[in-house]
């Protein structure tokens, strides 16, 4: 494939070329194939694929023959079919042709003549240029606005579409529900692009967006291949392969099992040689009497160290006020019962190093939105991972983050903060690094607690107790550690006793400790377990205002070890695979009563909740503390609707009895049509004094949200729960 027959006059160092901004490498690049002068190059066409080809077709006018763009944002490689049929092969990393890892499909029908220069002639065979432009590749993005009004940059098929250009087969465009895309736009634009292969990614809710989607893509004359995945994908597989008998599922994060896709549509791989898919034993075009024969794909087993996206979707981003998001990690350290996550396999931290150049191009982004807090969301399961290296590498990849002037928010297990198992030189190592992040640049950590009751942490799997996640909160806020908590208040096989102590452990104020900034660690480490130094240095708050969604109760979903439990328990009921989730019975009819009643209670707020929640991430200062305040009056509610909730329940028999379950739903509608006047009348206020110190924009949102909840009368479900809280 690489040869060195023609010297080239371009030949030079990789590390000069790399420096050299990229609108001259690509008008170096333009004269090279046809010597014309390329046209002015905006900011943000190096992001696009598409749209860097289309710029360099119009500069040429024809003077010059086909143009093929290919390889990731770090690694775009421009071809130019040259007027004497040979091709300029442009790599505009600025680095040598020789240092790609190239497929292997291009040996043979790649040539180029310089392979230590960035620029050289080379020679393509017309399969070469045909694999350049084949498969076409769609990847889409689900969404319902009215649930979740603010986006968030779509990390699924951001890092699939790396995979995909990675291959240096064929192209690859993304679609975002979330950026003002609605499902009749998403349609017309699978019937304009006519893709070969269109991926889906669809998570809880979104079901029926994405059987509308199939179903037109289905009834195209020349339907693509496609390949759905997400986590409801991963839980439905039967149903949608009942319903589709040539769908393909990717039961893992996908970045394989696209290139492997893309392989097998040119004939490379045989289908049960793609890594990581469920399908129906039928062949695409044969019968579909076969479809009991399911297959699934060799599981995924080829290392997986890149993990970073493509960035073609963050301006638009921008553009409707979403935030930004990426991975250091995937995977996690534990096994939650409740938590069918398995797909995202065991944990696996990428290096500091892999994210130096990604956190540059994220930042000229960044730059050119100015109003957009310059935070990035990691949204790892586990940030800090396990190993001897873990505190390094955690502190590591902070500095990194900071010395590239971002803010950043992550998540993590509470054992990193608390573990009895550990001496207490690990714990003043520990609370030294918490330390190190916040001067880091770390703006807050989310930890998923989920009960402070030790029997429901042994029921949910988290391998902690009630007494370590409360060493774990003091030790975390007297260090100055910007927290947010989840917690699953309902579970269906909780006793009553134990709802009772939830809410009494919600309720805590010998958790939330002032900061200390100039104790010793030493000192947090020590002073958090004695109870006369927790009394002086308590805030006198709640948890609950440090819990990130109140009210929250269990799903009981496919797959997930706690839904066994259920099941063993003889109190599960229908399965709905649309929802990835089956139904189930509480063991106290009295808590299952609360339970509907308290997700009634969160998907009525939940749009002005997530409005909230969103406009805190892309804000900075006094705006940021008002909406965080705002959300603490959410919580307040909350935390008063438990506690009638507990109230209401305890007043009705253990055991029913006939005409009870109705009185107590009277009840608690009572309680709830009361909290919620009560609170319409705080938030009124609450909003008032926002809409003084929010940019235009954001208040003009947030007025627009506040108006759809103030004006609700009705108690309604909308499926938006999120069953791990993130």
């Amino acid at each position: 494939m690489l040869g060195k027959d023609v010297p080239h006059s371009h030949d030079s160092s990789d590390g000069a070329e790399q420096r050299r901004p990229l609108d001259l490498l690509l008008s170096e690049a333009v004269r090279h194939a046809a010597d014309v002068d390329l046209s002015p190059v905006d900011a943000a066409l190096p992001l696009d694929p598409a749209r860097l080809r289309q710029h360099v077709e119009t500069s040429l006018a024809g003077r010059a023959g086909r143009v093929r763009v290919a390889g990731t944002l770090d690694r775009r490689l421009v071809a130019i079919e040259r007027p004497d049929g040979r091709w300029t092969l442009a790599d505009l990393s600025g680095k040598s042709h020789s240092t790609r890892s190239w497929p292997a499909w291009a040996a043979g029908r790649i040539h180029v003549d310089d392979p230590d220069s960035w620029l050289s002639t080379a020679r393509l065979d017309e399969q070469a240029v045909y694999r350049l432009s084949r498969p076409v590749v769609l990847l889409a993005a689900l969404y319902h606005p009215e649930h979740f009004p603010l986006p968030r940059f779509p990390l699924g098929i951001s890092d699939v579409a790396r995979a995909a250009r990675a291959t240096l087969l064929g192209t690859v465009a993304l679609a975002d529900m979330q950026l003002g895309l609605t499902l009749p736009d998403l349609v017309q634009l699978v019937t304009d692009q006519a893709p070969d292969i269109l991926g889906i990614s669809a998570t809880f809710g979104q079901h029926d967006l994405m059987i509308e989607l199939m179903d037109a893509a289905n009834a195209l004359p020349s339907p693509p291949r496609v390949i759905a995945g997400g986590s409801l994908t991963a839980r439905n597989e039967g149903l949608l392969l009942n319903r589709y008998p040539d769908l393909l599922i990717a039961r893992g994060a996908g970045e394989l099992t696209v290139q492997d896709l893309m392989a097998h549509w040119h004939g490379d791989l045989a289908l049960h040689e793609v890594h990581g898919i469920g399908y129906n034993g039928a062949a695409r075009g044969e019968s579909t009497l076969t479809i009991g024969r399911r297959r699934t794909a060799k599981p995924v087993s080829r290392a997986q160290d890149d993990f970073l996206p493509e960035l073609d979707l963050l301006p638009d981003t921008f553009e409707h006020q979403g935030v930004a998001q990426l991975e250091a990690s995937r995977g996690c350290t534990n096994f939650c019962s409740f938590c069918p996550r398995g797909h995202k396999g065991q944990w696996a931290g990428g290096t500091p190093e892999d994210f130096r150049w990604m956190l540059g191009a994220m930042g000229e982004v960044f730059d050119r939105y100015p109003e957009i807090s310059r935070t990035l969301y990691l949204v790892d399961e586990e940030f800090i991972g396990r190993g001897p290296d873990a505190v390094p590498r955690a502190l590591e990849m902070a500095e990194v983050l900071h010395g590239a002037r971002y803010r950043w928010e992550t998540s993590c297990r509470i054992d990193q903060v608390s573990d009895p198992q550990r001496d207490v030189i690990w714990h003043v190592e520990r609370a030294a690094m918490w330390r190190g992040l916040v001067d880091r640049g770390l703006r807050r950590c989310l930890f998923g607690v989920e009960s402070g009751v030790d029997s429901i942490l042994t029921r949910f799997n988290k391998e902690t107790g009630g007494e370590q996640n409360a060493l774990a909160v003091r030790t975390l806020s007297a260090l100055g550690v910007p927290t947010r908590f989840t917690y699953i208040t309902f579970d269906h096989l909780m006793s009553f006793e134990e709802l009772r102590a939830t809410y009494a452990y919600q309720g805590r104020t010998d958790l939330l400790l002032r900061p200390l900034p100039g104790v010793p660690v030493e000192e947090i480490a020590h002073g958090v377990r004695d109870p006369q130094w927790v009394q002086a240095n308590a805030t006198g708050r709640a948890f609950h205002t440090g819990i990130s969604y109140m009210l929250v109760s269990m799903e009981c979903l496919i797959g997930a070890a706690y839904t066994k439990q259920v099941q063993r328990a003889g109190l599960a009921g229908q399965v709905r695979p649309s929802m990835g989730r089956q139904d189930a019975q509480f063991a106290d009819w009295r808590i299952g009563v609360c339970s509907q009643w308290a997700q009634l209670w969160v998907d009525r707020s939940f749009a002005l909740d997530y409005t909230l929640k969103s406009l805190e991430k892309i804000l900075d200062g006094e705006p940021r503390r008002h909406v965080r305040t705002a959300r603490v009056v959410l919580k307040d509610a909350a935390y008063t609707v438990l506690g009638g909730l507990t109230d209401a329940a305890e007043q009705a028999p253990a055991i029913p009895v006939p005409g009870q379950h109705e009185v107590l739903e009277q009840r608690i509608r009572a309680l709830l049509d009361t909290q919620i006047g009560v609170l319409r009348e705080r938030m009124a206020q609450t909003v008032v004094d926002m809409a003084g110190v929010l940019p235009e924009r954001h208040a003009d949102r947030l007025r627009h949200e506040h108006g759809r909840w103030a004006e609700a009368r009705e108690w309604q479900l909308i499926n938006a729960a999120d069953p791990c809280g993130t």
